[in-house]
């Protein structure tokens, strides 16, 4: 059995201490150990790096502190449009989707795009379409109103203003993206990652999340990455498959290829965020250029991380 490792974010931005009280925290960081602790024991007892990467983002998807299935933002038309992806790297098949309402965990309907269709992305009606033939239940939008969401959703109502959610304008609220990336016993790979999107968003807006190479890729011969931050940014640089580049045609290691790109790469663009990462030896990269990053990583060498900050 080769060394198995997990890593999973909640997503980057201006995570200001002054606002963040302990009770805040302890409660982020639970939800962090939760999905970090089930993925690992799926780990451990056999499973494939591509069903921890489900099941692990499906945790955090169920909690209403992140921007993913319960936690999604508010869009200009008061509605809760949901993108996600997954990717396997030992075969490279991949699926997503993008603008769907109603679906509890858009990462599971994402896999069965990958598994039971011949498409690799289904976006808004279609891919509402696949999940109705599947036989998904819909969730009232009761199920994913927050009251703070809809707060920073009133903030901008009316206005042609958009928000990211780890925006500098946003420090008391809850932040972005969430994804997961695993190395199972096999050495196998596999990335996942789900979004709300951003506050306000009008015109059928999408980010990075959904997009294979751009938030999400996983490829045995290098890495698996999920990413968070300014989304328009890491589309532009093709952030996560830009990662497997540097390491297999610059033979950068996974370390000295993520803070590369994003200490470096990202920023030129314009962009912040962060990343995470894993290689198919376990090693384990989460570098970010915000002032925080939730995320949490565990591996069989001891390793076994929650944080918030930089320190």
């Amino acid at each position: 059995m080769k060394k198995i490792s997990l890593a999973i974010h909640g997503g980057a931005g201006t995570l200001v201490r002054g606002m963040m009280t302990p009770e805040k925290e302890s409660l982020y960081k639970a939800v962090l150990e939760s999905a970090l602790n089930r993925g690992y024991m799926l780990l451990e007892s056999g499973a494939s790096a591509v069903e921890v990467v489900e099941v692990s983002v499906k945790e955090l998807e169920d909690s209403h502190l992140f921007n993913a299935g319960k936690g999604s933002v508010f869009t200009s038309e008061g509605k809760h449009e949901m993108d996600a992806s997954i990717m396997d790297g030992k075969t490279l098949n991949a699926g997503a989707v993008s603008l769907v309402s109603g679906i509890k965990n858009p990462i599971s309907l994402a896999r069965d795009v990958m598994e039971k269709s011949d498409h690799v992305f289904l976006a808004s009606k279609g891919a509402m379409q696949f999940a109705d033939k599947l036989k998904y239940p819909l969730e009232d939008e009761k199920y994913f109103y927050d009251e703070l969401r809809f707060q920073q959703w009133q903030e901008l109502r009316g206005t042609e203003g958009f928000q990211l959610d780890h925006s500098a304008a946003n420090k008391d609220s809850k932040f972005g993206t969430v994804g997961a990336v695993a190395c199972d016993g096999f050495g196998n790979l596999a990335a996942a990652t789900s979004t709300g999107g951003m506050t306000n968003k009008r015109f059928g807006r999408v980010g990075d999340s959904p997009m294979i190479g751009a938030g999400n890729y996983a490829n045995n011969k290098t890495c698996a990455v999920s990413c968070t931050g300014s989304g328009e940014y890491f589309i532009r640089g093709v952030v996560a498959y830009d990662l497997s580049c540097l390491m297999e045609y610059k033979n950068l290691s996974l370390q000295d290829a993520a803070e590369e790109l994003i200490q470096n790469r990202l920023l030129k663009l314009g962009g912040d965020g962060g990343l995470i990462a894993v290689d198919a030896l376990g090693n384990i990269s989460m570098p970010f250029n915000t002032e925080g990053m939730y995320r949490a990583c565990k591996s069989s060498d001891g390793t076994d991380q929650i944080s918030i900050y930089m320190n």
